[in-house]
């Protein structure tokens, strides 16, 4: 029986329960890897010794425990994974093996995972493109567009159907945007809900997956964050106590339990207000026809789904500049301490420009304060979501942007990725869903954004609407 191809919650089940060994779902994984990836260029590098951390998982004493027993995961190379180098997708990284798991990678560990690989990313994960010295990723939909950034590779592994699931971090839209052009799901949480990356860009950015249903990805969340509860919230929009029968979780105190999701359950429903906005950009920013129209779908197959729904305007014009200049200063500190001769020219240039506009006091901090403390809860107004594009335009080609310099690199972000960065502004959790399919063959995602705490709304919405609008794999990669 093949197991690529199968949901996390399917893998982890089997293999709970005898019907499959780790080392059989992992060796099977590699092999889709090694066949793949040449069209793709998702890893960095693939992990020889997974094989053997599979056979150390299906010796566990606690394996019918493991809410995610064998399933295998690919993690970010910004990730620390204990024995391999973190490079960041640059080459003026230092090679030297991590001496630990990030608190994440852990997590995934503790819970049965086997990291099968690290994958790629642009260089010190500035840009929403994929290319870096390691290689470029390319959209499994399309080898000639970009798979989206920063955590390119670890869209592309998920939509290509070389993981079930994987681990990201979204400093801008590094974990919607590759999830939008790659069609799978991903959410950057809240702030606080998951240990941040090592280098959190000062509380812009959080750790979260990415993962081809609602189901995987609540899974995947609830381990990320420790939270047995979040597992099932794809269900209804709301943090569920666990069924039986039981199980005791790993990660859980001795009073917590934790109930694995049936694989195929339809979600309950529930009723929220939910605001869209096809065009939420200002005046003078362009949004694709089809991107605005995927907005009014995914809104009416929301209200029949018995939601509330309103239309929202416009985000105000200061918040763009605002971000652009806190985008830019965190490239200059992320390039702090690295020798410059080794960074690539965008790289460079993208930590030039944030110092000059710091020694000018334009930084961002200013309004990032302003849409932190109250600029983001006054324009959101009374809603429980908010529906709007993730992406503006269809995914540039997967040229080498690195050896471009700063305008032709910030023009082409902004143009086809200016509608996530808001709301790692104002830290509050966010996500994509595939929804349909752009006239150009390339998948169309729409963002869903709910206030702190919001994270089981959206879940149980991306769960509404994939039911809805169903996942399809992109030409070439299906089972």
């Amino acid at each position: 029986m093949l197991w690529a191809g199968r949901s996390a919650i399917e893998i982890a089940a089997a293999v709970r329960q005898g019907v499959v060994a780790a080392e059989t779902v992992v060796e099977q994984h590699l092999g889709v890897i090694a066949e793949r990836d040449p069209r793709v260029g998702a890893f960095r590098a693939v992990r020889a010794a997974a094989l053997d951390e599979a056979r150390a998982v299906q010796q566990r004493a606690d394996l019918a425990d493991l809410p995610l027993a064998g399933v295998p995961v690919a993690v970010k190379d910004n990730l620390e994974v204990a024995g391999e180098s973190t490079r960041v997708g640059s080459a003026a990284t230092d090679d030297v093996p991590a001496a630990g798991d990030h608190e994440t990678v852990a997590r995934l560990r503790a819970a049965g995972a086997v990291v099968v690989g690290l994958t790629n990313l642009p260089e010190l994960g500035l840009v929403a493109f994929g290319d870096s010295a390691y290689g470029t990723v390319r959209n499994p939909w399309d080898a000639g567009r970009t798979a989206g950034g920063s955590s390119s590779g670890s869209a592309a592994a998920v939509a290509a159907g070389m993981v079930p699931v994987a681990l990201g971090n979204d400093g801008m839209g590094s974990l919607r945007i590759p999830g939008a052009c790659c069609g799978v799901l991903a959410i950057k949480p809240g702030a606080g809900l998951v240990p941040p990356p090592s280098d959190d860009w000062r509380g812009l950015s959080e750790n979260g997956p990415l993962a081809a249903t609602a189901a995987d990805l609540s899974l995947m969340l609830s381990v990320l964050a420790a939270d047995p509860a979040l597992a099932e919230a794809w269900r209804g929009g709301r943090r569920h106590e666990p069924r039986p029968p039981m199980l005791r979780s790993i990660w859980a105190d001795d009073d917590q339990i934790w109930e694995p999701p049936p694989p195929h359950d339809s979600p309950v429903p529930f009723d929220l207000r939910v605001a869209y906005a096809p065009q939420p950009l200002p005046a003078g920013l362009p949004m694709d026809g089809e991107f605005r129209a995927a907005v009014r779908g995914a809104a009416e197959t929301l209200r029949v789904a018995g939601h509330t729904v309103v239309e929202h305007g416009r985000l105000p014009a200061w918040l763009g500049p605002a971000t652009i200049a806190t985008w830019l200063a965190r490239a200059s500190e992320a390039a702090d301490g690295l020798d410059g001769r080794r960074l690539e020219r965008r790289s460079r240039a993208l930590a030039r420009a944030g110092h000059t506009l710091a020694r000018l006091g334009f930084d961002g901090a200013r309004g990032r304060r302003r849409w932190q403390d109250f600029g983001a809860d006054r324009w959101f107004g009374d809603a429980d979501v908010l529906i709007t594009p993730v992406l503006a335009a269809i995914p540039p080609p997967a040229d080498r942007w690195g050896e471009r310099g700063l305008v032709r690199n910030v023009l082409a972000n902004v143009r086809y990725a200016p509608a996530a960065g808001p709301w790692n502004m104002c830290g509050w959790p966010a996500m994509t869903v595939p929804i349909a399919t752009h006239s150009s063959g390339l998948p169309i995602g729409v963002q869903l954004v709910a206030p702190p705490g919001g994270e089981p709304h959206l879940l149980g919405l991306a769960a509404q609407l994939q039911s809805a609008h169903p996942l399809i794999r992109p030409p070439g990669f299906s089972y």
